[in-house]
């Protein structure tokens, strides 16, 4: 057993002891003004989990709007796609989607076989996808992350903290909205197929837009949700829940301090928030899989009821679900011509036209026409002007 797991066993079981359970990483941020309304364990690294999978999504957004795919490109599930470990879309090897399609059929059904073949068909190969990946994790200044996988699937060297996720989470809302509704759909149709999302708050919490949840047994239950009340946007990160009740309950819990008041703003805003990237990422297996999971969800029952049978619920509005349907293209040979007809691509983002003489400034910057400081590191994500 590694120091890591040896401590982390130490204390859940000294808490347990003690009536008490061990708090996981949570966050609230106003993603009007970036204000932190309550942080714990923030800038603590953790294990992703398919939270990788909004990674995965905005290198992808970024590479549609410098023009080097677009979202009728085809991508072609690849024997090592398709030998990824659940959960997966079901179909078979050399399949092909169109990139739009496979997006949402990777965001909301947080299929791994999907993930990995959106990786091969924009970054060439999973390696070379990988190196965009921790790329525009650098430019974020993403400093407690690093990747090493498109989907998530557990590698004790790729991890986050709560602050990252919500730094990543408000660039793919300012940057690139208009891909928004994929983190909001609860269905995909794909054929017969009905491949459903593992975020309850989108059919029972009013207001919720997106985003994504994530599992592993290093990580426990992860979730980042937006939502949208009586004129406020939240932005909810709450990881290592020992079950799927816990996680979703307490993210709309933490929420509803937010709207009600109760949680104030800090005086930070989450770009001020330090990461802690000199620590070990927490390993949650012991815990979450292993021989003490039975005493810990117990605990963790026991402290946080919320949810369970005869106890009260935050989840309690009926939302219809958001749904969408995706077309199996079929098997696909490389350099065919799609078998239905596509609409002319439009670019979302113009690139920023250089000076004469002047190369395109592309390679530093988060998208075509964002410009890039001096030093390449990527513009912050900018608060709301006040209405």
């Amino acid at each position: 057993m590694s120091f890591v797991r040896r401590l982390v066993l130490a204390l859940v079981l000294s808490c347990l002891a003690l009536g008490r359970v061990a708090a996981n990483p949570m966050l609230l941020v106003d993603m009007d003004n970036l204000a932190v309304l309550h942080a714990e364990d923030a800038g603590q690294p953790w294990h992703p989990a398919s939270l990788t999978k909004m990674m995965t999504a905005y290198v992808v957004f970024e590479e549609i709007a410098k023009g080097t795919v677009t979202l009728d490109t085809p991508v072609i599930l690849s024997k090592k796609a398709i030998n990824q470990a659940p959960s997966k879309s079901g179909l078979p090897v050399g399949s092909a989607l169109t990139l739009q399609d496979a997006l949402y059929v990777m965001l909301v059904k947080s299929a791994n076989d999907v993930a990995m073949a959106i990786a091969e068909t924009v970054g060439g190969d999973e390696a070379g996808f990988v190196v965009k990946m921790n790329d525009v994790a650098s430019r974020m200044g993403l400093s407690a992350t690093h990747f090493t996988n498109p989907n998530g699937l557990h590698d004790p060297a790729q991890y986050t903290s709560a602050r990252d996720l919500a730094v990543l989470a408000l660039y793919i809302h300012q940057s690139f909205p208009q891909y928004l509704p994929m983190f909001g759909t609860e269905v995909v149709q794909l054929g017969k197929a009905k491949l459903e999302s593992q975020n309850e708050l989108l059919t029972s919490f009013a207001g919720t837009t997106g985003m994504k949840t994530g599992y592993v047994c290093a990580s426990g239950l992860n979730m980042v949700v937006t939502v949208e009340r009586n004129g406020r946007r939240l932005l909810a990160v709450v990881l290592g829940g020992s079950s799927a009740r816990e996680r979703n309950e307490r993210t709309a819990e933490l929420v509803l301090k937010g709207l009600s008041g109760s949680a104030q703003p800090t005086g930070q805003t989450v770009l001020a928030l330090a990461d802690n990237p000199g620590v070990a990422p927490v390993d949650m297996t012991p815990l979450i899989c292993g021989k003490q999971a039975k005493a810990y969800v117990a605990a963790q029952q026991a402290a946080f009821p919320m949810g369970m049978k005869g106890q009260p619920s935050y989840l309690n509005d009926v939302v219809a679900p958001r749904s969408y349907v995706a077309t199996d293209l079929g098997r696909l040979a490389t350099g065919v011509s799609l078998p239905r007809p596509r609409p002319p691509h439009a670019p979302q983002f113009a690139a920023a036209v250089p000076a004469q003489g002047e190369e395109a400034p592309l390679a530093g910057d988060l998208r075509p026409g964002l410009a890039a400081t001096a030093i390449g590191v990527a513009p912050l994500p900018q608060p709301r002007l006040n209405r």
